[in-house]
């Protein structure tokens, strides 16, 4: 079962795009910051909505922290989609009937 959090967290446009940096590469609050719109401290808020979800893991080096993915939480999200997935075709196809049946 999926994590309604997963589903908050990345409904957020600015936590998406954090999400997708981080996918790239491990990088600080600061690297973060500096690639967007936001405030470091935004950026940390973020990331803390993202690593509560399980989406987010953080690394210490010295005084520094770096965030990197945590793909591993993405599969509860991907196995959610793919259940759903099956019903597409049939449904589409059906939309295609109704949509011929219109036209004559």
């Amino acid at each position: 079962m999926i994590d309604s959090n997963v589903f908050k967290a990345l409904a957020d446009p600015t936590r998406r795009a954090v999400f997708e940096q981080l996918a790239r590469k491990e990088k600080s609050v600061r690297d973060l910051a500096a690639e967007l719109p936001v405030s470091q401290p935004a950026v940390s808020q973020h990331l803390a909505v993202l690593r509560e979800a399980g989406l987010v893991a953080e690394r210490r080096h010295g005084r520094f922290t770096y965030y990197r993915t945590a793909p591993d939480a993405l599969a509860s999200l991907a196995e959610w989609v793919d259940r759903y997935r099956v019903f597409w075709p049939e449904r589409v196809e059906k939309l295609k009937e109704i949509l011929k049946e219109m036209d004559e």
